[in-house]
């Protein structure tokens, strides 16, 4: 089969680096190995925060209530989470992993599987319980101990602040899964803010 003329390999080492580049490479080591690296400042307070980590939560939540009984206990593919898998996993690494090392602890993260709640009632309850614990957890914490250094799972120190912001970002990324699933379900979603992807271009004509 004749798949078209031949292309000659391109070594990546000749292309040079855009100018400037280098230098920034360069750079790089230097500070992460600097021990005078001070981490930025909190960008926002600690109301906006947490206020933010509620409402992805509700975001979450709402979806989750769509998920038929039927289908609880459905995975898109071997070895992949059920939909009831990553519900637990979310209630469960909130509560037990980044609220735990946000308030001086270290990650009691119990796993995922149906001991901790099983059924749709139950699913539900426990999403909506570890999260409640951990809003109390949190409403404790002032701008000073959002601004301490916490240590993750993996070892890094980070910011309080920063770490919050990454449950927030671990939440996103495990709805949009359970997006994808429900729409494999043939389950209707609603769009994340309110507006479909059609009625966005008709607004922006």
């Amino acid at each position: 089969m004749n798949l078209g003329p031949s292309l000659t390999p391109v070594t990546i080492a000749a292309i040079p680096p855009p100018p400037g580049m280098l230098t920034q490479i360069r750079r790089l080591p230097a500070r992460q190995l600097d021990r005078s690296y001070q981490p930025p400042a909190m960008p926002i307070r600690v109301v906006d925060l947490l206020r933010a980590v509620d409402t992805a939560r509700a975001r979450t939540a709402r979806l989750a209530a769509l998920v038929p009984e039927s289908s609880l206990d459905w995975a898109p593919a071997p070895g992949a989470y059920t939909c009831a898998d990553m519900l637990r996993h979310l209630a469960a690494t909130e509560r037990f992993t980044f609220v735990e090392i946000a308030m001086g602890g270290r990650s009691r993260y119990p796993g995922h599987d149906r001991r901790l709640a099983y059924g749709k009632e139950g699913v539900l309850a426990y999403l909506d319980t570890m999260h409640e614990q951990s809003m109390a957890l949190l409403r404790t914490l002032d701008e000073a101990a959002l601004e301490r250094l916490v240590t993750t799972p993996t070892g890094a120190q980070i910011p309080t602040w920063r770490w919050l912001q990454l449950m927030t970002e671990h939440e996103a990324h495990h709805r949009g899964q359970l997006y994808l699933m429900l729409r494999l379900l043939g389950v209707a979603t609603p769009p994340l803010y309110g507006l479909t992807e059609e009625q966005l271009l008709d607004k922006s004509q």
